[in-house]
């Protein structure tokens, strides 16, 4: 079948079986780096993207899920010239160490504070909760988001 794809702003025509991953659709039919195949399963968050806004786990939404849904990447986030705050935050805090992982971890923060202005530092830990970093650079992440939320709010 044929699926009509909004991502980043852009309209992607994609010819899929209706159980295959988002995922997939954007990294071999897009063609885009982001997101990132972790485990499969929805549990480590390095496929996340936003539809409508919402974090999701494209490794485990069929690409027939979508519908007219705006889908919006790592890439569609900020640019070079515009970087989100996020973005931002990550490289002043050097809050990475191989980055596989860091598409999660920015896309679930954005749609975060989003909604949370100033949160605490433990309602960030419960947002962020479930990601996985096997570097270990959690707590240069959370210095990060914390960083890009005095930024935004």
């Amino acid at each position: 079948m044929k699926y009509s794809l909004n991502v980043n702003g852009k309209s992607h025509t994609v010819e899929a079986d209706p159980d295959m991953p988002l995922l997939y659709a954007l990294r071999n039919d897009i063609g885009l780096n982001n997101p990132h195949f972790g485990c499969g399963l929805a549990q480590c968050g390095s496929c996340t993207v936003h539809l409508d806004g919402e974090p999701i786990r494209s490794c485990v939404t069929p690409v027939s899920a979508i519908g007219n849904g705006k889908v919006v990447t790592l890439a569609g986030l900020g640019t070079p010239e515009k970087p989100h705050p996020l973005q931002t935050a990550y490289v002043e805090e050097q809050a990475l160490q191989c980055g596989y992982c860091i598409n999660g971890w920015i896309m679930t923060a954005a749609a975060f504070l989003e909604k949370k202005k100033k949160p605490t530092e433990a309602e960030i830990k419960d947002a962020l909760e479930g990601l996985k970093c096997r570097c270990g650079a959690h707590i240069s992440i959370l210095k990060a988001v914390k960083r890009a939320a005095t930024m935004m709010g």
